[in-house]
């Protein structure tokens, strides 16, 4: 698509990869300085107008609210900012599929800090999207090229 790319991961402050590192799941009070600092690029890309796709493990719906409006979202369980910062417009895409083909994957990442051991943490934070969200679900079950094409095709159709 020629946008840019973040890694949510390469966000993290290393408190939470210390953490992460050492078997222990991060909770609310770790994520949320990092979604919000993740609002603030997409936020930046967005004013000057440019395309942008950050992968991130935004499991709950209140992470996926803080990164469409900052940290107003947190209090006020929508994401709209009055005046001059709107909400950002965002396609969510929940790659869904069973947690041993996810198991797998994370078994040949080399050099992360997030261990295998705390999928589980993750499986038990997830809240898949809903409507109203913005969002597609497409199934890590498919070969990487399908996948690919129906993201795209999703993101074209705007």
């Amino acid at each position: 698509l020629g946008w840019k790319f973040y890694d949510a991961d390469d966000y993290h402050p290393l408190e939470n990869k210390k953490k992460m590192e050492e078997g222990i799941p991060l909770n609310d009070e770790d994520r949320i300085p990092w979604l919000c600092a993740l609002h603030d690029i997409l936020r930046r890309e967005d004013t000057s107008r440019q395309d942008t796709i950050l992968a991130c493990s935004a499991l709950k719906k209140m992470y996926r609210r803080v990164l469409i409006g900052g940290a107003s979202a947190i209090e006020s369980n929508h994401p709209e900012q009055p005046g001059e910062n709107p909400a950002l417009k965002i396609l969510f895409v929940h790659l869904d599929g069973p947690k041993d083909i996810i198991a797998a994957r994370l078994e040949k990442r080399r050099g992360h800090f997030m261990p295998l051991e705390l999928l589980q943490s993750q499986f038990d934070t997830l809240e898949p999207p809903s409507a109203p969200e913005n969002f597609i679900t497409v199934s890590l079950e498919k070969p990487l090229p399908e996948i690919l094409l129906e993201i795209e095709t999703a993101i074209l159709r705007g």
